[in-house]
Parts: C-alpha cells; sequence; structure tokens
C-alpha cells in the first residue's frame, strides 16, 4: 500500500529535523528542529544522539498523533558513522568530523588510504574522510576494534534504532569515505587494511526497507507495529534524487546548507581533480555522479557574522557595477581554492549592511560556479535548499555559467528526496519546480563574474 504521510528525520550539520511529507505532493506538512550540539569530550568532540533520539521519539509520537505516519525515511549528513557493539549499544561515541584529531596520524593513514582512481574520494582535513576517522579511532583506543561488532554508515544508525537492522547505504559509503568503490560497486581495499572487512555492514540500496519498527518504538511513540522504516540515504544525494527519477540529463543540482554540493548528471566528462575538492559521489541509484562541493553555508554564516540578511536589488545592481568582491576562501580547509585566504578587492564592506549581503551572495555563485565547470556541468541548474531564496546567488549564478537557474520552492529538497524512498519515485514532482533565472538578463552580472575571475587567477598566479 502507497503511503499517506512519510516521517523524514534529517540529520543535519548544524540542524537535526524532523518532517511530515505528504506523498501526493511531497509537501512538507509539519517541521520540528533542534540545533545538532556537539559536545567536547570525553574522548573526543561528538553528536549528542541521546538529545537528538530523544527529540525524535517525542517527534514521531506527537506527529503520529496529530497526522499519521505510514512510513519512516532517514537522510543525515555524509562523513560521520557508527560503531556497534554486539549488544546493540554504541561502542565509542559518534566522532564529530570537524574534530582535528585524525590529523595528527595524516602520514600514517595516507600510507594505507586506496588512490582517488579507486575510490572518487578525494583526501581533506579532520574527519571528512570517514576512513581517517577510523583509523585514528582505533589508533586511539586500541581495544575499539575489538568491541565493534559493526559499522553503520550514519543514516542507518538511526534506522537501526528504529527497526533493530543493521545496515549500510550506498549514498553514504560513497561520499567521500575512502571505503567505497564507486566503478566496481563494492567496498573500497581499505576495509581491509583497517581490518574491518568483517564489520562493514551490508551495503543497501537507499530505498531499501530495513523492516518494521520496534515493539517498543511503536508502543512509545504509538506507531502502528508495521510501520516501515526505509534504509536512508546521504542528504546531497536525498536533494538530488527527485530529479534523477523525473528529469531529462544532462542536468546538475546545487544542494545547500552548510555545505554547498554540486552533482552534475551526464555533463561533459571531465578528470576530476581531487585537489580542488571534486569526488565521486553515489547516488540512491548506486550510480556514480562527478560532483565538487565547498562550505558555502559555513561561509555565509562567517562573511555575515552572525546578520541575517541578502541584500536587495537596487544594492545587488550597485555592488555588481562597482564592487566589492570578496576572492576565496573564507572557509581554507575545503573547496576548489583550498589553502587560499580570502581578501576583499574594493572597500570592505561592514557586517550587517545590505552591500555585505550582496557582495557575500555573489562570493558564493561564483564559487559555486566554478564547481559547475570542475564536474563538466550543462544544462538547466536546480538550486536545493536555503540558497534558493537567494536572489543574488541565483541571478548571479546564472549570468557566471549562462544557463538557466531555477530556485526550486522547497523549503529543504532534502526532505522530499527521502520521503520519494518510501515511493518507489512515484510521486510527481511539481513540488520541485520554482522560480527561474534566465541568462542574458544581466549584463553587469557577468562583467562582475569576468572581473572576479580575472582577479582570482591573478592572484594564484602571484602566489604561484
Amino acid at each position: 500500500m502507497t503511503p499517506r504521510h512519510i516521517a523524514v528525520i534529517d540529520i543535519g550539520k548544524t540542524n537535526a529535523k524532523l518532517a511530515i511529507v505528504d506523498a501526493h505532493d511531497l509537501s512538507e506538512i509539519d517541521v520540528i528542529t533542534r540545533p545538532n550540539v556537539v559536545l567536547d569530550g570525553p574522548p573526543y568532540p561528538h553528536f549528542d544522539v541521546k538529545a537528538i533520539w530523544t527529540f525524535l521519539l517525542n517527534g514521531l509520537g506527537e506527529f503520529k498523533k496529530r497526522i499519521g505516519i505510514d512510513a519512516i525515511s532517514i537522510t543525515t549528513h555524509g562523513a560521520a558513522c557508527a560503531l556497534i557493539a554486539p549488544d546493540g549499544a554504541l561502542a565509542a561515541p559518534i566522532l564529530d568530523y570537524e574534530y582535528s584529531g585524525p590529523d595528527d596520524l595524516t602520514a600514517d593513514y595516507d600510507a594505507i588510504r586506496p588512490g582517488f582512481e579507486e575510490t572518487g574520494s578525494p583526501r581533506l582535513p579532520m574527519g571528512l574522510n570517514l576512513g581517517a576517522q577510523l583509523h585514528w579511532q582505533f589508533a586511539q583506543d586500541p581495544g575499539l576494534r575489538d568491541r565493534t561488532g559493526s559499522i553503520v554508515t550514519y543514516p542507518q544508525f538511526w534506522g537501526h534504532q528504529l527497526a533493530g537492522v543493521l545496515a549500510s547505504d550506498v549514498s553514504s559509503l560513497g561520499c567521500h569515505t575512502d571505503l567505497w568503490n564507486p566503478s566496481e560497486a563494492q567496498y573500497s581495499s581499505l576495509v581491509e587494511r583497517l581490518s574491518i572487512a568483517d564489520k562493514m555492514a551490508p551495503a543497501r540500496r537507499s530505498a531499501k526497507v530495513l523492516g518494521p519498527v520496534l515493539p517498543q518504538i511503536s508502543a512509545q511513540t504509538g506507531l502502528n507495529p508495521d510501520t516501515p522504516v526505509h534504509c536512508g540515504i546521504h542528504d546531497s544525494n536525498a536533494s538530488l534524487l527527485p530529479h534523477v527519477l523525473n528529469r531529462t540529463a544532462p542536468f546538475s543540482v546545487v544542494s545547500t546548507g552548510t555545505w554547498v554540493v554540486v552533482m552534475s548528471v551526464a555533463g561533459e566528462k571531465k578528470t576530476l581533480d581531487p585537489s580542488r575538492d571534486t569526488l565521486v559521489n553515489v547516488n540512491a541509484l548506486g550510480d556514480p555522479v562527478p560532483s565538487a562541493r565547498f562550505m558555502g553555508g559555513r561561509e555565509f554564516e562567517l562573511g555575515m557574522n552572525g546578520h541575517i540578511s541578502t541584500g536587495n536589488e537596487q544594492t545587488r545592481a550597485a555592488v555588481a557595477q562597482d564592487g566589492p568582491m570578496l576572492l576565496p576562501a573564507l572557509v581554507p580547509e575545503s573547496g576548489p581554492f583550498q589553502g587560499q585566504h580570502h581578501s576583499w578587492l574594493g572597500s570592505v564592506p561592514l557586517p550587517g549592511t545590505q552591500e555585505r549581503a550582496a557582495a557575500l551572495a555573489f562570493y558564493l555563485a561564483l564559487m559555486t560556479a566554478e564547481c559547475l565547470s570542475l564536474t563538466g556541468h550543462t544544462g538547466p541548474i536546480f538550486v536545493e535548499g536555503p540558497f534558493a531564496k537567494n536572489k543574488g546567488f541565483c541571478e548571479m549564478l546564472t549570468a557566471a555559467t549562462n544557463c538557466t537557474v531555477v530556485a526550486t520552492d522547497t523549503t529543504t529538497g532534502t526532505s522530499q528526496g527521502a520521503a520519494l524512498l518510501a515511493l518507489n519515485g512515484r510521486a510527481l514532482c511539481t513540488a520541485f519546480e520554482g522560480t527561474r533565472y534566465l541568462p542574458q538578463q544581466h549584463r553587469s552580472y557577468e562583467q562582475y563574474a569576468n572581473t572576479w575571475r580575472r582577479a582570482l587567477t591573478a592572484r594564484l598566479d602571484r602566489r604561484d
């Protein structure tokens, strides 16, 4: 039976969310959120999964009572996994991927990690490569490997909590983990080198049903005992899924949030450069997808210094004509210009001003355009998440790429994409239409983009 209401657990790096999605049109009937808090330790910074679990159980119970829940799907950020002990409890806290501890063992890890040609994973700092997390955790706690019965990717940690079934999903494994071989659709050679081949949970397609909710979950929340729990999906791939199922390639999807992730489908063949934070994602169907990324949401927060503004039309026009402009990068640890530190051309606009907001929106769009170029993008560009509401971002993106940009109307594409897992892709994706921005509407924006690129090239040449 086709579900009517789908509960979507959506754990982003910044916030944890629970949404109820209407199966007919993928609209969000209701959404609740809480901060995704990182606890300092011991033994290291880790996610407060106990607080999130309480939040989810309370929300599921309330939504079941008020609206009804026929199925559960899950989406989370990448670069996280859970080490499950034989008794089903956590063998260790879930490490925050922004902790720098794994960098202490960089040389040792680099000696065993597979090459980019095998995994499609660039070498990333901190714990952004899941393999580096595991290598560091086992080195810090010599008994941890033996205490670990199974290793599951993060969406499936919540699936295990709900259904008691151990699994991982292909999209989370394909998210720069070093643990997956996208071209062979199997675990990489690293799992043998880490001596965890017997501990990795079975890799499943994202739409797979893990099972019904556990009896104790049904009793606590009021959910029907036969409520199915679907395996789950990496959040950027949740944004991609509706387009893969319902659009004609080529096209690209830009998923925005803490990370901006560009995913190009059936574009121009390009050799990806791992030094520029390109990678091979794996979509919900198990297919490789050339991708690139940078911490755009984090850069927006840093650039705005806590202020909330997107800039008005008049100010955007003035900035496009006369500047200022921001060169990368506000977060130099990731993205297409790693190691580069930001600088301003022209007077530095004060935080909180409309001028600052406009210049920052243009900067983020130009960084996104660079990512699109690296992945061989062709065709229309679909923007998901909070940046879809930023007109300056969308206007500059279409000018910089000379492509149509569609800013989707959804509050977050991740929830609707995850809901599709429970529908076998059958829903009409009218919710994913939105405002269209056409090329050649803003000549001054094109000139701004060209000036930005020339200035960046000149700066990079000087530093070489």
